[in-house]
């Protein structure tokens, strides 16, 4: 049910979500053709991009999950980045894919980065369905972007506003009227 005090505004079609992550994989699956590749999906908001990105994937995968918080409920980062759920596999030795929803400020990026290298991965590499690089503090090396978008809150395919709107096809801009 739509909110009336919230618009949203479609910014990326479910057309072109899907072509961009199949494209996504087929360019990671060339990259690590006969690797396998360990993926870290950051709960909340990459699950949707992940499920769709891993069937694009012609590699063996395997896949672990962490919660990471940046955000209270409100929709601007807290800049304080905690771990509400950690890793349940060993990294060590792994090519390790970490699959996020959004890179804003690159605060959440950097400390997952420094992170998980902690652990001895192989290699260490990000995919990112959404890039705002207008807001980035932080210098992150993303491999792997779906879109850059503007400095716009966003909704659907995963990504949610106080836990709505996150089963939105496409990807939306929301503003108060």
């Amino acid at each position: 049910m739509q909110d009336p005090l919230l618009q949203l505004e479609v910014l990326i079609t479910e057309e072109e979500l899907q072509e961009r992550v199949l494209a996504l994989g087929r360019q990671i699956s060339e990259d690590y053709e006969g690797e396998h590749l360990h993926l870290v999906c950051i709960l909340n908001g990459a699950w949707v991009f992940l499920a769709d990105l891993v069937r694009h994937l012609h590699l063996d995968t395997s896949i672990d999950f962490m919660t990471v918080s940046s955000y209270s409920s409100e929709i601007e980062s807290t800049g304080s980045v905690r771990i509400v759920k950690e890793l349940d596999s060993n990294i060590q030795g792994l090519h390790v894919l970490v699959v996020e929803d959004i890179c804003d400020t690159g605060l959440t990026l950097d400390y997952l980065r420094r992170k998980l290298e902690r652990k001895g991965p192989k290699s260490l590499a990000v995919v990112t369905l959404l890039s705002k690089l207008k807001r980035r503090l932080k210098k992150v090396d993303v491999k792997y972007i779906g879109f850059e978008i503007p400095d716009q809150f966003v909704v659907g395919y995963g990504l949610d506003y106080q836990q709505r709107f996150l089963n939105l096809p496409s990807i939306s801009t929301m503003s108060a009227l």
